[in-house]
């Protein structure tokens, strides 16, 4: 399952992303994600979902780490890998596909669970018809 035609290692990523995982917050659902991602220019990044007794200040790991892409430089992301607690592989929360959409609607989007279940969409198949700069276009 190594490579989905774009010139990335998909197992790599899963991997990163895996190790990512322990180092998240999550004392109020246990609820442990690992994200990584990699850019057009082949640089990776992670992050971990980090809960906060106000529940509406919590940030996705997804969002963790196309915040710390786009601190870096990037501006655009082909691909990120999720991991989490879950029996099995969860894709991202609304928020973060749109959070993501803004970066690529079409990168690839791999979610694998503890067991190694895998699954794997592009995001466009999983926010269909999302808001992106070209909506803004028309304001302009």
């Amino acid at each position: 399952m190594g490579d989905a035609g774009s010139g990335v290692d998909l197992d790599v990523l899963v991997k990163e992303a895996d190790e990512a995982r322990p180092r998240a917050y999550a004392p109020y659902s246990n609820f442990f994600v690992g994200a990584a991602l990699v850019t057009d220019d082949g640089r990776h990044f992670t992050g971990e979902n980090v809960e906060n007794a106000s529940y509406g200040l919590s940030i996705c790991a997804e969002r963790v780490a196309a915040a710390t892409a786009v601190a870096a430089g990037a501006r655009r992301i082909e691909a990120i890998a999720i991991t989490s607690s879950a029996p099995h592989p969860t894709p991202p929360c609304g928020a973060c596909r749109q959070f993501l959409y803004e970066f690529n609607p079409d990168m690839l989007v791999i979610s694998e669970s503890p067991s190694g279940e895998r699954e794997q969409w592009r995001l466009s198949d999983l926010l269909p018809d999302g808001f992106g700069p070209v909506n803004l276009e028309a304001s302009r």
